[in-house]
């Protein structure tokens, strides 16, 4: 039986999709818990629309955070922090302060969660971080990290 999901069930597809699923399974358990209606023309029709919309979105999403890498990848974000004579951190830079610094760049907000940083950075020198923005697209910001002059 053709149904169309109102929302996503694992297993079996996304919400707004039209799958095919045992008469029982749609009747008994999909249908009774509003997971899914049948599929008739009208919701086909949805559904597609729904698919189109979310596929323009997307294009969207990707287009503006592929022209967001290329522009941090232009840049380099400069911390300048207190640091021992070895070259180490007395604190250390997370993704939070860079996200604050890259959002100072850009003049808008940069969420943290976008930065993936294994650990802290504790050193003094060059650091390359590893983004990955919305629609899965990865760049590269180049983090600079100075000792203050004490």
């Amino acid at each position: 039986m053709k149904v169309f999901l109102k929302k996503d069930v694992p297993g079996v597809g996304k919400a707004q999709q039209v799958v095919n699923v045992a008469d029982g399974y749609a009747r008994n358990f999909l249908m009774p818990r509003g997971l899914a209606v049948p599929a008739t023309e009208g919701t086909v029709s949805i559904a597609r629309q729904h698919a189109e919309s979310s596929e323009r979105r997307e294009e969207r999403i990707r287009e503006h955070s592929e022209a967001l890498a290329a522009r941090l990848a232009e840049h380099e974000i400069h911390f300048r922090v207190k640091a021992g004579e070895t070259g180490r951190l007395y604190g250390s830079i997370t993704t939070a302060d860079i996200a604050e610094k890259i959002a100072q760049v850009l003049g808008h907000d940069f969420d943290k969660h976008w930065i993936q940083l294994e650990r802290p950075l504790r050193d003094v020198g060059p650091h390359i971080v590893a983004l990955k923005l919305e629609g899965g697209v990865r760049g590269r910001v180049k983090v600079l990290v100075e000792a203050e002059e004490v």
